[in-house]
């Protein structure tokens, strides 16, 4: 059974000086979700890497173009979708860095890989696109030992 869910949703403008609105939107949604504060932190860090990357690189000089933050809370989960208006990205291309290799930048996607259990990007049909990222809750069991 699918589980339906209406979505917690937020719209930005493209503007590095709103990232904290988003990261305190993120937040409040896991701790409404009752997500302990260690995995609390990861969803926001990769909430956070994920909206600087649209913002400065989708988005790059484009501060009437908007970021729309839809998040998902089910049982066993949260689905955060970033929806941009940028040129089609392909997840898929960027490579999986060595954590141990020395260079500026372009770690966010590494981040949101480790941080979360699943991430995709998909072009959307009336332009920009989707990215797609999941976290997944611990098993009770797990959660407590």
């Amino acid at each position: 059974m699918v589980e339906k869910v209406a979505p917690w949703n937020l719209t930005i403008a493209s503007d590095l000086r709103l990232l904290a609105m988003a990261r305190s939107f993120v937040e409040t949604v896991c701790q409404a979700a009752g997500f302990d504060p260690c995995t609390t932190h990861a969803i926001v860090l990769a909430a956070d890497e994920a909206l600087n990357n649209i913002i400065r690189h989708a988005h790059q000089d484009r501060p009437e173009a908007v970021v729309q933050i839809q998040c998902y809370l089910r049982t066993d989960d949260i689905e955060i979708r970033l929806l941009d208006e940028g040129e089609p990205f392909d997840l898929s291309a960027v490579p999986h860095l060595d954590p141990g290799e020395l260079r500026v930048g372009g770690r966010g996607v590494f981040l949101m890989r480790s941080l979360m259990d699943e991430l995709s990007c998909q072009p959307r049909g009336e332009g920009g696109n989707t990215l797609r990222m999941v976290k997944r809750r611990a098993p009770e069991r797990e959660a407590a030992g």
